[in-house]
Order: C-alpha cells, then structure tokens, then sequence
C-alpha cells in the first residue's frame, strides 16, 4: 500500500498522448486571404511531432514543408488543443494538437502535390463584413440560434444562451466584434449548426467544413491575425515589396474582414511612420498612376516592442 497518491489510471484508460503539429499558413491574393489547404481543402497542414525534431517550431516547419514544397517565413504558436474527443488514427491515444500561424508571400513551387490555396471566407462566410453586414447573419444563422436559444427547458440556460448570441453576433446589422470568429463557431458547434458537429444537414449553416478539428484551428487562427495587426503592423509580411496605399487598405481590410474609412486610413499610416515613396508610381492604363510604398521595416522593429497602435477604423 502506498501512503501517497496513487498514480494508477483507471481501467480501460490510456495514458498514452499524440502530439500532432498544425499550421495555419496564410497569404493574400487578389483581396482575398488565402489559406493553405490539403486534401481537397478538408485539412490544414499537419503532422506527428517527432523525436528527430530539436523544437516543435522546427516540427512544424518540416511538416509543412515535406507535405507542400512550401517554405515558412514569419511562424508564431497559436493554442494546444487537447480534447478528449480526439483520437489518433489508431483509435487509442489521445492527441494533443499545437498549431502555428504563418505569413507568407511565397508562391507554391513546383512539385507540389495536393495543396491548394483558398479563401478563408468559403469556411466562414458569415465573417466577411467588407461590403456592409453579411446577409448570412440576419437571414440564417441569428433564426437558428434563436430556435436553438428558445429549444433549452431551463430559463437561466435560455438566458445564458441569449446573451451569448448577443454578445458574439450581435443583431446582424450593427455591434460586430470582428475578433470573435473562434467564439461565434465553437456556439455554432455547440448548437449543431455546423458540419463537423451534426450528422444532418438541415439546419447546417454555410461554410465549407474541414476534417478533425481543422476548422477550429483555422477559426483561432483568424482570430489571432484580427487582433494582431490593430497592435502590430503583420499585415506587411504579406505585402509585395511595393505597393498602393489602396492595395494595403484593401489587405488590411480582407484580413479584418470589415472597410475602412479611407482618409482615416491613411491618416493613421502616415501618423505611424510605417511605409515610405519609393519613387515610383503605377503604369496602369486607366486612371491616374498611383504612387507605390515600401514597407519601413526598421520602424516595426522599434515598434515590435511598443506596438504600432493600429485601430481599424469603422465604416461610415
């Protein structure tokens, strides 16, 4: 008999424990912020963290490289999920998952296999809020929480319920918090409104599923990146080496998904130091050339520590 605790695990359990590496590796396109997809876009780039591996940053890097022909440039971690809910393949260990964040402006080389660039908003459409807010919230998904809110017996559960729907979607027209993407799916998983929480697809709102709990991930992903660049300028490691003041408000915009008041913009560009002319302008043939910036990249480092204090500005 051991007069300490006794360490033994219950029967039947496994004490056993995968760790599986994520990324979240994101770039920008045509206005769009893409992600890199595996698997006919049901997966994001991952793998087993190996012994061979001297960091987990180095782990996930040699994933996402072996399974895309892809290089990583900017990596931060991003969360560990270890839900009990999540086998491995095998059926009896537990799998811990530790995903990163990636930026990039690199292209997908020759000899890649499968991956494929997509838009984060075919996951989440209902987060795409450039054009004003999206009908997504309003029409399908605020009815179906409220049935969903209505639908729990007890009354303080009801209420519970409510404030939460208020609190992370808002009435659908005005109070959107675009930070809270992880928040607004994991209430839509908990009221079976999307695929990877339901078997029945009649009251699945839209939005392209992943496998496992990729689209989790992807969700904590965005949401990093959203509250990231109001404080840090990261938006700049997707740019190209020269650009339009109006193609970096249109990137910072696609990421945040919400518009920007364009003089206020450009106010709070100028008033950070952060791009400088480079002398050059646009040679489109219609309109009139626009002058082309370049990223003043010894200013973030001084402000990496600081910050940039970037808010998004609201739309008129």
């Amino acid at each position: 008999m051991h007069n300490g605790t006794d360490m033994t695990p219950p029967p039947g359990t496994s004490d056993a424990v995968a760790i599986e590496l994520n990324a979240v590796l994101v770039a920008l396109t045509a206005n769009q912020p893409l992600v890199l997809t595996l698997e006919d876009g049901t997966l994001l780039p991952s793998g087993p963290f190996a012994t061979e591996h001297p960091t987990l940053q180095s782990g996930v890097r040699a994933w996402v490289e072996r399974q895309t022909h892809h290089p990583l440039g900017y990596v931060e971690q991003l969360y560990t999920f270890a839900d009990r809910n999540r086998p491995a393949s095998d059926g009896e260990r537990r799998v811990v998952s530790i995903s990163y964040l990636g930026l990039t402006r690199e292209r997908l080389s020759a000899g890649a296999r499968d991956p494929e660039w997509r838009s984060w908003y075919r996951y989440f459409p209902w987060e795409d809020w450039r054009a004003g807010p999206s009908p997504l919230v309003a029409q399908i998904i605020l009815p179906r929480l409220a049935a969903w809110a209505a639908a729990a017996k007890d009354p303080g559960l009801r209420r519970e319920r409510r404030q939460r729907i208020d609190i992370q979607f808002g009435d659908g027209v005005a109070n959107w918090n675009e930070d809270l993407v992880l928040q607004r799916y994991e209430l839509l998983y908990e009221a079976g409104l999307v695929a990877e929480a339901t078997r029945t697809a009649a009251d699945i709102v839209p939005g392209m599923p992943m496998r496992h709990d990729h689209r989790r991930i992807l969700a904590t992903g965005i949401a990093r990146l959203r509250a990231k660049i109001k404080y840090r300028p990261v938006f700049f490691e997707l740019m190209p080496p020269a650009f339009t003041l109006l193609q970096l408000q249109q990137a910072v915009e696609a990421l945040a998904g919400r518009a920007m008041h364009k003089q206020n913009f450009r106010r709070l560009i100028d008033q950070q130091g952060l791009v400088e002319p480079t002398g050059a302008s646009t040679s489109e043939s219609r309109g009139r050339p626009a002058k082309l910036f370049r990223f003043r990249r010894e200013v973030v480092q001084e402000r990496a520590v600081s910050g940039t204090k970037l808010p998004l500005s609201r739309p008129l």
